[in-house]
């Protein structure tokens, strides 16, 4: 045989990723606790370089790479430069709260740029060994900012439980992966995709694949019943690394469903289908319910988070173009209006006070009536109060299940979404018909203000106007 040299461009964003990551930490360990703005910097600088490289070398035409393990195509590429977009910011709301707590540290920004490289490689993986390496660099490079506080008990404890439970759904899913190839005798997507459309549907070595691979799916993305590992992490993680773990993540766990049930395993749709009725319903009503009994802010949107891993699930298991479409959109709308929310909560805290508590965000309206007015937009959004996008992504995900005839889990997610209007609304009511406690003024230098604005403010504007961002998925899709 002879060996061919792999096409290197489609994959030249990561390759700049990876070595920009090792340089970032080479340079920091010469930079002073006055100069680790350099690193800050630099890191904020592979992300633009990755999206420019990404942008730049755009093709319409997937292109395949890496002996059929690597694809680049239209998907991967809207997907990455969210990432970037959204990792950056994260660095941008972290650096206030970081230094406050003296942990503004180059740890922090390598195993971001780490935790991006395994997002990147997880969109573009084609193969289920390619899907595998990128979620464990993902996993071990969160696992490990979790614990980035080692003198606080709760992160301590909460990366232990993560990691314990994130070993756990790796190895389901290993083993998922080993009973698909003892099937079909391939782990690469496509051919696993045409094995399965050339054979029956009701080989049982094949099926109880897809059940552990579902299992493992459910365990990343924090769906019930396998979400118990989410509030813990969340309530535990310093708030900075909990904007980090709610947002990008979960457009790599979005592509990597896409990769594995819809490219792969799309012949077995019945199948899967009815596995993802159970756990949208089941997320989208625990979520809901138990947010409303939370008085930590964390763990409320903790709860609201797998409540919304109920909705994008809808849209997954309505098994056509404009299901994955709207469940796309979700899962980037979703991305934002964390992003917002989190920010939101570390624009509050200051050193030596973490604003993690519903009743911090009293009176906020006395305090800031701008900052009032952007968390109300975000909360709004999070209920799917119109005129903000979360109406407009919870209606797209609710029409494409309505259109497979499923009108009772639509009716179903419209009542659960009712019950968690209650739990964003109190927040609201609290910063608007509630005495401050605290009547500090908001401590935060201009960057942050004008981000966080301007996060709000997209949420609205994209509720206002839909159209491009869904054109967008849709096109993609």
């Amino acid at each position: 045989m002879n060996f061919e040299i792999p096409d290197f461009a489609p994959a030249a964003p990561e390759i700049f990723v990876l070595a920009m990551a090792c340089a970032v930490l080479i340079v920091d360990l010469f930079l002073t606790e006055k100069n680790r703005v350099i690193t800050y910097l630099l890191s904020q600088t592979t992300l633009l370089g990755a999206a420019v490289l990404t942008v730049s070398l755009h093709s319409a035409a997937p292109q395949v790479t890496f002996s059929g393990t690597f694809i680049s195509d239209s998907l991967a590429d809207v997907l990455k430069v969210f990432i970037y977009l959204i990792t950056a910011v994260v660095f941008l709301y972290s650096r206030e709260y970081l230094i406050a707590r003296k942990l503004f540290k180059g740890e922090f920004f390598v195993l971001g740029l780490f935790a991006v490289l395994g997002m990147m490689v997880l969109v573009s993986g084609y193969n289920m060994l390619t899907l595998y390496l990128g979620l464990e660099l993902l996993s071990l490079s969160m696992y490990a900012m979790v614990a980035m506080h080692r003198d606080s008990m709760p992160s301590s404890e909460a990366a232990m439980k993560y990691f314990i439970l994130g070993a756990i759904a790796s190895g389901m899913l290993l083993y998922g992966m080993s009973l698909i190839y003892g099937a079909t005798g391939s782990l690469d997507i496509a051919e696993i995709a045409a094995y399965i459309q050339n054979s029956s549907s009701d080989d049982m070595v094949l099926l109880l694949g897809l059940v552990f691979i579902i299992v493992a799916l459910a365990f990343k993305l924090g769906a019930v019943p396998f979400h118990m590992w989410i509030p813990d992490v969340y309530h535990g993680a310093p708030t900075a690394i909990t904007l980090f773990i709610s947002t990008a993540p979960k457009i790599a766990a979005f592509a990597m469903v896409m990769r594995l049930l819809t490219d792969g395993l799309g012949g077995l749709l019945t199948q899967w289908q009815d596995i993802l009725v159970i756990l949208a319903a089941l997320s989208i009503a625990v979520g809901n319910v138990v947010a409303i009994a939370q008085g930590n802010i964390k763990r409320m949107l903790a709860y609201s988070t797998i409540s919304h891993v109920g909705f994008l699930f809808l849209g997954v298991l309505a098994g056509t173009d404009e299901g994955y479409s709207a469940a796309m959109f979700y899962v980037l709308v979703y991305a934002l209006m964390s992003l917002g929310a989190f920010g939101m909560v570390i624009l509050l805290s200051r050193a030596g006070f973490e604003a993690d508590n519903i009743a911090d965000f009293k009176g906020l309206n006395e305090r800031s009536p701008w900052f009032a007015f952007m968390m109300l937009i975000l909360m709004f959004s999070m209920a799917g109060v119109p005129p903000t996008v979360g109406f407009y992504a919870k209606l797209a995900v609710l029409s494409a299940v309505v259109d497979v005839g499923l009108v009772w889990l639509a009716v179903f997610g419209v009542l659960f979404a009712v019950v968690g209007a209650f739990y964003y609304l109190r927040i609201v009511k609290f910063m608007y018909f509630e005495k401050p406690e605290d009547k500090a003024p908001l401590a935060s230098d201009f960057d942050m203000r004008a981000v966080i604005s301007a996060n709000a403010l997209v949420v609205l504007a994209l509720g206002i106007f839909p159209g491009s961002l869904i054109a967008l998925c849709a096109t993609v899709i």
